[in-house]
């Protein structure tokens, strides 16, 4: 049994669960519910940044972040590959999960800066994070015609980060000016290793 360091709100651990879903090992990880603003947490002994996700290993090891922790579980079965091997699939899979990444990286932040007091916010530093957010929905939409209908590590993370953006800034119709990544993402998301991982607090 492997041991993942996680919180449910985090669309990174997420990734990582929904990988271990989709390639058939999720009944070998064991959740640990991890609170990293809590003062007396441990987590940084499994990882040094003091972030989840963390995958604990069977030898006392651990792995971090998600994208290395989603590489090690997709070596480790032998169905369809969430990495493509080679050629334009594998960078281009490679290319939006670091793209969406980003958008999640941004939402994090943005999100995070709200919780401050007034006081100490910076509104300028919330506009940069969702000119990010936006600027990476418009890229998306641009290409959402040419997704392909087998899931791979780009796409996961796509939808992954749209579903994060509509837990985090419902308000916000995002929608509305991308209709065709709008369809495709809620074609994606009948899929049950992310219905029944959907973010919650």
């Amino acid at each position: 049994m492997f041991k993942l360091r996680y919180s449910s709100t985090s669309p990174f651990v997420r990734k990582v669960r929904v990988v271990a879903i989709e390639t058939g090992q999720d009944k070998q990880i064991e959740l640990v519910k991890t609170v990293t603003a809590d003062p007396t947490c441990d987590i940084g002994k499994d990882n040094p940044l003091n972030k989840v996700p963390a995958l604990v290993l069977e030898d006392g090891s651990s792995l971090y972040d998600s994208h290395v922790i989603c590489e090690f579980l997709d070596s480790r079965h032998d169905g369809v590959k969430m990495f493509p091997a080679t050629g334009p699939a594998r960078w281009n899979a490679l290319r939006r999960e670091a793209l969406a990444n980003g958008m999640a990286d941004a939402g994090v932040l943005r999100m995070m800066e709200t919780r401050r007091p007034a006081g100490e916010q910076s509104p300028a530093w919330i506009q940069r994070q969702k000119l990010k957010m936006e600027q990476g929905l418009d890229a998306l939409e641009q290409e959402a015609h040419h997704f392909a209908p087998v899931l791979d590590i780009g796409l996961l993370t796509v939808a992954i980060v749209l579903d994060y953006f509509d837990f985090r800034f419902g308000a916000e119709p995002w929608r509305d000016k991308h209709p065709t990544l709008a369809k495709w993402h809620e074609a994606i998301s009948a899929r049950p290793s992310l219905k029944n991982t959907l973010p919650f607090e």
